[in-house]
């Protein structure tokens, strides 16, 4: 038997503590394929037995070495250690590829490894791991997905470093708003005589209120007498079938064709149309992101480093919808997904855009999306789920005002109402962590107090 089919360990070569969380994510996933895999987060002992076990395996049973990747990592004396034992083996098995490189975070190139192809964990540690499975396999990599076995000690490692739960309940606030009335019925518009399709389409693009073609028509909640100012220059419409919303969304109308996937995508983008709508008619930044539009406040609706208030009579708190921190403006805002199960409700997202400081304002937002997420990941890191969770009551406050509910415009005679506040959910155990913060700690982060501070690099 040679050298090489004795070797079955998959070995990750990390950094501790710095890489401890993503190694006890990959490792189970990689067991979790059929593969044997070692990392020193598991092993309890210190000392020179734990620095021999490392060495050990590296050296006799490693068939390829997983390197974590970043600067911090590689400046590290055992990460370097380790680097030298796998470049004699590079040389002794021999294998050129036994060293994969995993790019953690973009690192200055390290004498030996330079040239080596690295798999990409930055674009998301769930693509890399995809990326890495494949590299895996085609370099023929032992695996035996019918004797699969993950280490429990991964977990018992994982819980470790985690928050303890007490067995008390706790009342949580969601990020999502109760529909609390909608129309009954959709109304579905046929042209009585010839029709250009394609103007059905462009009109639907800039009617003043939601609608979606379908075929030689359209569905809307508008009134006749809407549709007939809206569209009187494409044809005369007439309403052919009204449909039960509820109905319309869980069954879909099989008399038309569609699928309840079909109906329920049709009311879907209906929904977010009203909800657009009702953020433009008060002023609020416009930003579209990759997958969704958000709206931000703006100094229409808040100064910089204005405290807004929410929360019920006699428990009023403050938080921040806008401010500036290391040179520029962040501004809060929300994308807004409407969603019918477990029951009708919109699920909100919590966003935020940078744009320069200017004139003691916000210029417009940067139109790059790399640099609206570095300073994401660098100005919000800070931010604890608290202060999110204020910034979001902040805002819904700001929009209702004196409202416990927000009506949003389907037609000049339908609406939908929904719940200003979130819901509430309870969950069954709680943490340790306080669950109540007086007002200065809410805003106790440095980014957050409106003091500029020198431009990171960029």
């Amino acid at each position: 038997m040679t050298e090489s089919e004795k070797r079955d360990v998959v070995f990750i070569s990390k950094a501790t503590p710095g890489d401890d969380e993503f190694a006890l994510w990959l490792a189970p996933r990689l067991e979790a394929a059929g593969y044997e895999v070692f990392a020193d987060i598991r092993v309890l002992d210190g000392g020179d037995r734990w620095r021999k076990d490392i060495t050990d395996t590296l050296q006799n049973r490693a068939i390829k070495m997983l390197l974590c990747c970043s600067d911090e990592t590689l400046a590290r004396e055992g990460v370097q250690e380790e680097i030298e034992i796998a470049m004699d083996l590079v040389k002794s098995i021999p294998d050129p590829k036994f060293i994969i490189p995993l790019r953690m975070r973009p690192y200055k190139k390290l004498f030996g490894i330079g040239g080596l192809q690295y798999v990409d964990f930055v674009r998301g540690w769930g693509t890399g791991l995809e990326k890495l499975l494949s590299t895996l396999k085609s370099r023929k990599v032992p695996c035996d997905l019918d004797a699969v076995q993950i280490n429990p000690n991964w977990e018992a490692f994982r819980l470790r470093g985690a928050i303890p739960v007490k067995r008390e309940p706790e009342r949580l606030t969601s990020n999502w708003l109760r529909i609390a009335e909608a129309p009954d019925s959709i109304r579905f518009y046929e042209a009585t005589g010839a029709v250009d399709r394609f103007a059905i389409g462009r009109t639907c693009e800039v009617s003043p209120f939601p609608v979606q073609p379908h075929g030689f028509g359209f569905f809307t909640f508008a009134s006749e007498d809407a549709v007939a100012e809206t569209f009187g220059a494409v044809a005369k419409f007439h309403i052919k079938t009204t449909f039960p919303l509820v109905n319309f969304v869980e069954e879909g109308a099989e008399t038309l064709g569609l699928k309840r996937q079909d109906t329920s995508n049709m009311v879907h983008s209906m929904f977010r149309q009203a909800w657009n709508a009702y953020c433009r008619e008060r002023g609020l930044l416009e930003y579209t992101y990759s997958n969704a539009v958000g709206f931000h406040a703006s100094k229409d609706q808040s100064k910089i480093a204005a405290r807004i208030p929410w929360g019920k009579q006699g428990e009023r708190r403050w938080s921040m919808l806008r401010n500036v921190s290391k040179g520029h403006v962040w501004q809060y805002g929300v994308s807004a997904l409407p969603a019918f199960w477990p029951y009708p409700h919109f699920k909100l997202k919590s966003r935020v855009i940078f744009a320069p400081y200017e004139s003691e304002e916000a210029g417009i937002p940067y139109d790059d999306p790399k640099k609206q997420h570095r300073l994401r990941r660098s100005i919000c890191k800070g931010w604890r789920n608290k202060q999110w969770r204020g910034r979001l009551l902040a805002y819904l406050e700001m929009l209702s005002g004196e409202s416990a509910f927000l009506r949003l415009p389907l037609a000049s005679d339908a609406h939908i109402v929904l719940e200003a506040f979130p819901l509430l959910f309870t969950s069954p155990v709680s943490t340790v962590l306080p669950d109540a913060l007086t007002d200065d700690q809410e805003e106790a982060d440095v980014s957050t107090l409106g003091r500029p501070e020198p431009e990171e690099n960029e």
